[in-house]
């Protein structure tokens, strides 16, 4: 982990902004300066002022939840230089993460639709770094990729959680603002045992990380029922029709943190074929599928060893959608081998090409523990019954699940296409491209190419 981070920095350091040809390096972009080092003082007192969540089963809305459900679109962001800086770092280190995230998920559900959203485990694990204390904090920070080029133990040594938050923020913005192709939401909420008090400068903190942000008290000593409740509560708030978020709780937690991220799009120059279509979900068995066909100039590469190909295709003003395929042969769990960890790689030497794009209609999403992820890379402790998590409340908590569910739907918009565009254009030679056998996906943000989404479809008819 400390080797990754660090080969990032050193990669950083070797980079020069074009912008104003001062190098800053990524640490300092979102570290604490000495003057707000010495603010920090007189927040102590601020952090120690809680509240007690209300019920699960009460019907009001509480004072302390700010209501976040703004329903318009976002005002697309200025980003200036220094932020735009700022979204090139830090997308790196989510891409970094989110290939040790997906390592994980894959080897634990072999031959299995698997969907993560790698903003939104990233901006989880801030959310608990700015609720962590100590040597927790400092795991958590190194973890993030945030390794400081000092190494003095002072404040400026520690990561601003706040400005990580706030760029990964804007990152969801870019996706939502002034896009009437798409649906992006994002829920987060806050499960405590009754009786144990949250600080409301946690609370406080988290309030511009999501679309609505709410917390109440679970009785957790009877997990069945508290299932329930949680499951019922989530998709009243966030409006999910898919499957049960939670199956069982540990019932000697005093905290579940839940993400629910939602991206529905619908590709305005695609069109549904009329008759569902084969879909190899291995070499002896296949499935028909609906497919949509789009057609036009998209980026494309073939990789040195003819592993695999990578299409990139805008979806929408704001998001592209890449995909990755066996080819020549290959199949999904080869190419997986032979892929390169960095995504940045998928997305180098891409080529402009005239393609005819056939692929499934796809309704996907997935369920994770990040708890259990960081189990399985070695890490049970972090936020484990041991963390110090003592930012988020002065009782001594004992972490249940930190969930988090990510759902992507691509569809067409309905619009009838009278005539195949590519026989509009006789005199080009198309590409006709199938993705018709298991395959990669990746959906990223236009401008700051951070990665939104990241799964495998082994079977599209298996999404939800």
């Amino acid at each position: 982990m400390k080797l990754v981070a660090g080969l990032l920095c050193l990669l950083a350091c070797l980079t020069t902004v074009s912008c104003d040809r001062v190098y800053v390096h990524p640490f300092n972009l979102f570290s604490f300066n000495k003057s707000t080092c010495e603010e920090l003082e007189n927040l102590v007192q601020e952090g120690k002022k809680t509240f007690l969540p209300i019920s699960i089963e009460s019907q009001t809305t509480p004072a302390y939840e700010d209501d976040l459900n703004d329903k318009d679109k976002l005002e697309a962001p200025s980003l200036s230089s220094r932020e735009r800086q700022k979204l090139s770092f830090l997308k790196d280190f989510v891409s970094v993460l989110a290939a040790r995230f997906y390592s994980v998920l894959r080897k634990a559900r072999q031959n299995q639709n698997v969907l993560l959203s790698p903003v939104s485990l990233y901006s989880s694990l801030v959310s608990f770094y700015l609720g962590a204390s100590n040597q927790t904090a400092a795991d958590l920070q190194r973890l993030l990729g945030f390794v400081p080029p000092s190494g003095d133990p002072d404040c400026t040594s520690r990561v601003d959680g706040h400005k990580v938050l706030s760029s990964l923020r804007m990152i969801e913005s870019l996706v939502k603002s002034r896009d009437e192709e798409l649906l992006f939401s994002k829920t987060l909420c806050l499960f405590s045992a009754p009786g144990v008090p949250l600080s409301q400068l946690f609370m406080q903190d988290l309030l511009t990380s999501a679309d609505a942000l709410y917390a109440r008290a679970v009785d957790f000593t009877n997990p069945n029922e508290a299932a329930k409740q949680i499951n019922a509560f989530l998709e009243a708030k966030s409006g999910s029709q898919s499957k049960c978020l939670l199956t069982d709780i540990d019932p000697s937690a005093d905290l579940l943190f839940a993400v629910d991220v939602r991206l529905a799009v619908n590709v305005k120059e695609a069109s549904q074929l009329k008759e569902p279509q084969e879909f190899w979900v291995d070499s002896k068995t296949k499935v028909l599928v609906p497919m949509l066909s789009v057609s036009g100039t998209f980026k494309y590469k073939t990789d040195a060893s003819g592993t695999f190909s990578v299409v990139e295709v805008p979806i929408s003003k704001t998001a592209l959608l890449v995909l990755l395929q066996p080819i020549n042969g290959s199949d999904l769990e080869h190419m997986e081998s032979e892929l390169p960890l960095q995504s940045s790689a998928w997305l180098q030497q891409l080529s402009p090409r005239e393609i005819k794009l056939t692929l499934p209609e796809l309704t996907i999403e997935g369920i994770s523990n990040l708890q259990e992820i960081l189990a399985d890379m070695e890490l049970p402790a972090l936020l484990g019954k041991g963390a110090d998590l003592s930012k988020i409340s002065d009782t001594n908590l004992t972490v249940g699940k930190v969930i988090n569910k990510a759902f992507f739907k691509l569809t067409s918009d309905g619009t009838a296409q009278p005539e195949d565009p590519a026989a509009q254009k006789k005199d080009v030679v198309f590409l006709d491209l199938k993705v018709n056998r298991p395959f990669l996906l990746a959906v990223f943000e236009e401008k700051s190419r951070a990665m939104l989404f990241l799964g495998r479809v082994t079977n599209p008819l298996h999404g939800v």
